[in-house]
């Protein structure tokens, strides 16, 4: 199963550059005076791996996050970061358009997690760990609220900062050349490598925060520091393409169902998959017979949201 499906997964990586409107010549993929040249390479391929490194972020941010917060269903999304991020990215588009959009959303994340996390730790300041009813609560509330400042914001732009929104909320992975691509090359290394880093200490944390702590470890301290890194990481991720959902969701427990192993030994999988999951998407939505390209967080959400509900039933059955 593991192999059959790593090969499935090599296979989508191969062709999705091939497969779009536009019919590629293969022999001129390497000759730089064609149209096929430019085609494959600044808009092909770069958004294949602008695909693979959003999906693989969201993908490990959300088994993070479920280790974190002992939740399986809790991923970036469900406590409001994409809202937060989402408010913050529109602020930016209508009050402050010379602000590069990557720093008003990692700077709408950051202040989201900064704030579900010291509001749940003073509810629960007696407790090790963070409470997820707590934090789910907060979450919702900050949700509804970055939704009503969103509305706000709408009413205040004109109609080409509106349509730039919507836009924007809708996700999209066009983009031109390899400069959004090495940037998420860069955070993805850097998130990787912090986790990777952690791999022992995350190991620890999902025996129990109070085995953790009776073992020496700041549990405080560890969750603050992968949070935060999470949270810039999915807000500069968002700034590229826009809140692109339920990636975080399925991919940690579709791995966990084939693999059968402990969630810290799945790290590279839920990342590697999490980026083939989203390339495929991103080929079904730019293959369709319609009259553009579907918004790629329309084909996640329709994959997602069932299987959302789908573990909500499995997760009820188990009380």
């Amino acid at each position: 199963m593991k192999k059959l499906l790593f090969l499935l997964a090599l296979i989508i990586l191969l062709i999705a550059p091939f497969l779009g409107e536009i019919t590629l010549n293969i022999n001129d993929i390497f000759n730089n005076n064609t149209m096929t040249n430019q085609v494959f390479w600044d808009l092909r391929v770069s958004r294949v791996l602008l695909a693979f490194f959003v999906g693989g972020i969201l993908a490990i941010g959300g088994l993070i996050f479920q280790i974190v917060f002992k939740n399986s269903l809790i991923t970036p999304y469900t406590l409001g970061i994409a809202s937060g991020t989402t408010l913050f990215t529109a602020i930016s588009i209508v009050f402050f358009p010379a602000v590069i959009m990557s720093i008003s959303s990692a700077f709408g994340s950051l202040l989201t997690i900064i704030i579900l996390y010291f509001i749940s730790k003073r509810i629960n300041k007696n407790s090790i760990s963070v409470s997820t009813n707590s934090i789910l609560l907060i979450g919702i509330a900050l949700s509804y609220f970055y939704s009503s400042a969103l509305m706000l914001v709408f009413y205040m732009s004109n109609l080409q900062q509106n349509y730039s929104i919507v836009r924007f909320t809708l996700g999209s992975l066009d983009t031109v050349g390899f400069t959004s691509v090495t940037t998420l090359l860069l955070v993805s290394v850097i998130l990787y490598g912090i986790i990777y880093w952690k791999k022992s200490e995350i190991k620890l944390l999902l025996i129990s925060n109070d085995t953790a702590f009776l073992k020496g470890l700041n549990v405080h301290k560890l969750n603050l520091l992968l949070l935060i890194v999470i949270s810039l990481s999915v807000g500069i991720s968002i700034s590229f393409v826009g809140p692109i959902g339920f990636v975080g969701l399925v991919i940690p427990h579709i791995i966990k169902l084939i693999y059968k192993k402990s969630a810290d030994k799945l790290i590279f999988p839920v990342f590697f998959y999490g980026g083939v999951f989203l390339v495929a998407s991103d080929l079904i939505a730019r293959n369709l017979n319609t009259a553009s390209t579907l918004p790629i967080g329309v084909v996640t959400a329709f994959i997602g949201a069932p299987f959302f509900v789908y573990l909500l039933i499995k997760r009820n059955k188990r009380q």
